[in-house]
């Protein structure tokens, strides 16, 4: 398959130029050793941890395995043998020239215990998600945030602006951003899902946490599909599954450390009168997510009732992607008042708000934003309405409509 460079990889020779060790994370199949082998296989060895025989030899001697694989290395899927950190911390202190030791792992609880116990201020924390739509693009460095947050939220007018990205909403939301279906035309999307999340279950779900019943942990998947963009409601989901709340809990936490969901909370300042608490619930793939919800087919997606949440979530999750590819934490919020009004996404930085609406529409309408203009006024932030158009163009005062996607 063809390398498609990633925008993390401005982020990770950065974080090599001062790191003396950098940590890919990320979910499955998300290109972390596609990534690492293309970008740094002229200057380090590969050594990869999921072959038994490696991992064996490891565990038994793992001084003489760092003798065998001195630096600069990368060691791939580290989650597994979590053991060797100390050791490396040995060699880091010893030698703290940047950009020596790389390592990939599934983001999981003992993997990153192990990271701050033993490498804490020596090592960078970097994810790695599903494709964001910009990515393959021609841009040789993608934005900084403040350069993209100027982009979307620019005071400027505009009646239109010209031709843009021509993106695919219904194949994005079908097949995601998984790299080896989304790159792949001839990759089958049921498939491919269908093996990815049969893996999914039986490797990292068990690694993360101990779950006797994988089959209602299954039904707990879709049915936390088939809630994405919605408030998270542990009781509901665990009646439904027919667990409590707190096996719920535990089990929408081993969704998040393994980066299939993200929990969107909300503001934390109050704008008239909040109410609600409760985080939103995003998955990071629509692909997935669509997969999950039995959805199929391009007029299931595009005129069925879940198109809304469905778009919101793949805007969701171009921003999450957005700052982690920048190495970033996501700096993002939503706000509901009590008389219902909401803001999708709002996002505060250098002191400045922006908000983002979100609309499955291709035919925007001063109407579409009259909760975004509420909020503004409150707030004085700058908005925008996040929608199915191909390049931005004023809305009405201060708000303007802009494609859904980043990649424009």
């Amino acid at each position: 398959m063809l390398y498609v460079p990633r925008h993390l990889a401005s982020t990770l020779h950065r974080a090599m130029a001062t790191f003396p060790a950098v940590l890919v994370t990320g979910a499955r199949q998300t290109g972390k050793t596609t990534l690492l082998r293309n970008e740094l296989g002229r200057t380090h060895r590969y050594v990869s941890l999921e072959r038994p025989d490696v991992r064996l030899r490891a565990d038994a001697d793992p001084v003489a395995f760092l003798d065998e694989n001195p630096p600069p290395v990368i060691l791939d899927e580290v989650q597994y043998l979590p053991g060797l950190l100390p050791y490396i911390k040995e060699r880091v202190d010893e030698d703290r020239r940047p950009g020596r030791w790389i390592m990939t792992g599934s983001q999981g609880f003992g993997l990153m215990r192990g990271v701050s116990e033993s490498l804490a201020g020596r090592i960078a924390i970097l994810t790695l998600d599903p494709m964001a739509v910009g990515e393959g693009s021609e841009e040789a460095l993608p934005p900084s945030m403040d350069q993209l947050l100027e982009r979307v939220f620019s005071d400027e007018p505009m009646v239109d602006g010209g031709p843009g990205a021509e993106v695919d909403l219904a194949d994005w939301l079908l097949r995601g951003g998984y790299p080896e279906p989304r790159l792949n035309a001839e990759v089958d999307r049921q498939l491919w899902l269908s093996s990815y999340t049969q893996t999914y279950l039986e490797r990292d779900v068990r690694d993360l946490t101990r779950i006797g019943d994988l089959g209602a942990f299954q039904r707990f998947l879709s049915l936390t599909a088939s809630r994405t963009g919605t408030l998270v409601n542990l009781a509901e989901l665990g009646r439904e599954v027919g667990v409590s709340a707190p096996t719920a809990r535990n089990w929408l936490s081993v969704l998040e450390a393994s980066q299939v969901v993200f929990l969107l909370p909300p503001y934390h300042r109050s704008f008239g009168k909040r109410i609600r608490k409760s985080p939103k619930l995003y998955f990071l793939d629509c692909g997935l997510a669509s997969y999950l919800m039995g959805l199929h087919h391009r007029e299931a997606v595009l005129h069925g009732p879940s198109l809304g949440a469905l778009m919101e979530t793949a805007v969701v999750a171009e921003w999450v992607k957005a700052f982690r590819s920048r190495g970033e934490r996501p700096e993002l919020w939503f706000w509901r008042s009590s008389a219902g009004h909401e803001v999708d996404i709002v996002m505060e930085r250098g002191g400045r708000l922006f908000g983002l609406e979100v609309k499955a529409t291709a035919t925007p309408t001063p109407g579409h934003a009259s909760s975004l203009a509420q909020w503004l006024e409150l707030s004085g932030a700058r908005g925008a309405l996040a929608c199915r158009v191909p390049s931005p163009r004023t809305l009405r005062s201060g708000i303007r409509a802009v494609p859904w996607h980043l990649g424009w």
